[in-house]
Parts: structure tokens; sequence; C-alpha cells
């Protein structure tokens, strides 16, 4: 099962000061509107989001049909299909993605320690 570009979205209290944190670290912007108080920063083939008042808690993602760099992939899996095959491992969902439509859509599992696993294509 292909799932995509992995990415770390974090819940920060004050998005300014994370932005400027993850800087000095070394991460450069990719994508998102500070405005909205949401980024994405990427160093190397790390990437993480900085995400405030929008979840609870940390959340780790894949995004089906794209490489770290957000480029779209030939071949993936979509998202309807690894929702389909985990329903068939019995994998309880949070959020389930409409498996009537097409293209981007999401869902979201927990694993046994509470862990949130967001599974979020775009294309």
């Amino acid at each position: 099962m292909k799932l995509g570009a992995f990415s770390v979205s974090l819940t920060v209290k004050d998005i300014r000061k994370s932005y400027e944190f993850y800087k000095k670290l070394g991460f450069i912007d990719k994508g998102g509107n500070i405005e909205e108080n949401w980024v994405v920063l990427k160093n190397e083939e790390c990437v993480i989001g900085l995400f405030q008042g929008m979840f609870d808690k940390n959340i780790l993602t894949f995004s089906p049909g794209w490489d770290q760099n957000a480029n779209v992939l030939n071949e993936y899996n979509d998202i309807r299909e690894i929702q389909r095959n985990y329903k068939g491992k019995g994998i309880e969902f949070i959020k389930e993605a409409d498996e009537t439509t097409k293209g981007p859509e999401h869902f979201i599992i927990e694993d046994p320690d509470g862990n949130r696993i967001m599974f979020d294509q775009y294309v």
C-alpha cells in the first residue's frame, strides 16, 4: 500500500513563535498562510505543518498521490482504496472519507496510544 508523502502536523500555541523557532532549526517555507494560522515547512525530506487553533493534538499525516516535494505521483493508492483496506483489517475510524466521491478527501484513525493519523489526499 502506497501511503504517499509523510509529514507531522503540530498543534502550536503561538504560530509566529513556533514558525521562528523551526526556521532557526533550518526549515524553509513550503506552503500555507501564517495569517490563517497554518504553515508548512520543510528541511530536506522532513515536512512539518504548524497549526494554531485547528487541532487539539499533534497528527501524523500521510498524503496519498504526493511525493515529499508535493509533486503528483503517476501511480498511487487512492484514499478510498486505503480506507477500504484498513476497514477490512478491522481498523476503527474517527472520520471516514466519502467513498462516493473522487479526488481530494481525507480520513482519520488513531493508534492504540491515541496518536492521531490523518490520510489527506489532495489530488
